[in-house]
């Protein structure tokens, strides 16, 4: 990327360059048209006057120029333009990719912030015994973090009780407490008291 823009910056500056060239023609142009006036209206003066074939062949010439200059002007406007298109796409790739870095570091902070927080409110996980134990758990509770499709899963239970009482395909969040049925046999009921 480096050579690629180190390249585009050298045409650019050749490009400018002949952009300069072309123009400094332009004006040695106009200045040789000036002093073709000049001395015409001092050779008329003297009593000399050119041929009109002269002045025709002279003004041809001119004209041949003028186009050849005006044709390479144009030219050298597009390359330019066209560099500079190139220069701005991988100015604003750069400027994506350092936004990309930035903001994987700020994620990166986050997480370290959050584990500090973790282990200073339920102690080192390292520590903990039952952290192996409980690691299904804590995979099942943030498993919409990692993957999209348990995301729309949960959002799909969830969206279940989000819809009128009588919605097919759920039912509503019931307005007051929900009391527990009672005990179908002996065991429950014993580890219900």
């Amino acid at each position: 990327e480096r050579e690629l823009k180190a390249a585009a910056d050298s045409v650019l500056s050749e490009v400018r360059k002949k952009q300069a060239d072309t123009k400094r023609m332009v004006d040695i142009l106009r200045a040789l048209e000036k002093l073709r006036k000049l001395r015409k209206e001092a050779a008329g003066r003297k009593g000399v006057c050119p041929p009109p074939s002269a002045d025709e062949a002279f003004e041809t010439q001119v004209e041949s120029l003028k186009t050849l200059l005006k044709n390479r002007t144009e030219l050298y406007e597009a390359e330019e333009r066209a560099l500079r298109v190139m220069l701005e796409g991988e100015q604003e790739e750069e400027r994506k990719r350092e936004m990309e870095k930035k903001q994987k570091k700020e994620r990166e902070k986050l997480l370290q912030q959050k584990l500090e927080i973790d282990s200073k409110l339920f102690g080192d996980p390292d520590e903990f015994p039952l952290a192996h134990l409980l690691q299904p758990f804590r995979e099942y509770y943030l498993q919409a973090e990692h993957s999209v499709a348990a995301l729309i899963q949960i959002r799909h239970e969830w969206d279940q009780y989000l819809v009128p009482a009588d919605h097919p395909e759920g039912s509503c969040i019931p307005p007051g407490w929900v009391l527990p049925s009672l005990p179908t046999n002996d065991t429950w009921a014993t580890a219900v008291r």
